[in-house]
């Protein structure tokens, strides 16, 4: 799997919505939800950083490296 992208366990703690953070953020829903549902092949750090602000957590609170088996 290697990199697992915990943004839904996030913003679902933060009590925020897609429509809402997209809006923060400045990014399209489609590529939120991308990121949200997982499917992303990759972040840029500035849109990292911006999800990181808008949520109060720091990137370790989204992405999480899991060993393949």
């Amino acid at each position: 799997m290697g990199i697992r992208v915990n943004l839904d366990v996030v913003m679902a703690q933060r009590k925020i919505g897609l429509t809402e953070l997209a809006k923060e953020v400045d990014i399209t829903m489609a590529n939120l939800s991308i990121l949200k549902n997982n499917k992303a092949k990759a972040i840029r750090f500035s849109t990292l950083e911006s999800i990181c602000e808008a949520l109060q957590c720091q990137p370790g609170d989204i992405l999480e490296f899991v060993k393949e088996e």
